[in-house]
């Protein structure tokens, strides 16, 4: 068999060089991937939570300040944020068809996700730190 019978592509597309942009697996595993942070760093969050619920002020604080606390609350908020923008960016790309608006959408939302993780983070050692 030829090389030409085994492209199924019509030829339009093969003329235009249309086709697999060759990234969608990527983002594919890296969207589960941070699904499953979230799952194991959710848990966790959940424990944390439940274990202050009825505690002072000083006392949840002193939690965060752990240093692993610390840690895995920036970690979570980053696989949080980051498992959004994969999931947003999707969406768009799947239901926005003007594309100047689809551009405008998916930089908006990647800014706002990295001001968001800068703002959670500073706060984070904020607290840890003992600023």
């Amino acid at each position: 068999m030829s090389a030409k019978s085994k492209d199924l592509r019509n030829p339009l597309k093969r003329a235009r060089g249309l086709g697999s942009a060759q990234f969608g697996v990527s983002h594919w595993w890296t969207q589960r991937v941070t699904a499953v942070g979230l799952v194991v760093l959710g848990l966790w969050f959940a424990i944390l939570v439940l274990g202050l619920a009825h505690s002072d002020f000083a006392t949840a604080r002193a939690a965060v300040a752990k240093p692993w606390n610390a840690v895995l609350l920036i970690a979570f908020v980053i696989c949080m944020f980051w498992h959004a923008v994969l999931g947003l960016q999707v969406v768009i790309e799947d239901y926005v068809h003007t594309r100047w608006k689809e551009i405008f959408l998916l930089v908006a939302i990647k800014f706002l996700a990295v001001l968001s993780v800068l703002f959670c983070a500073l706060a984070v050692l904020r607290i840890a730190l003992g600023a």
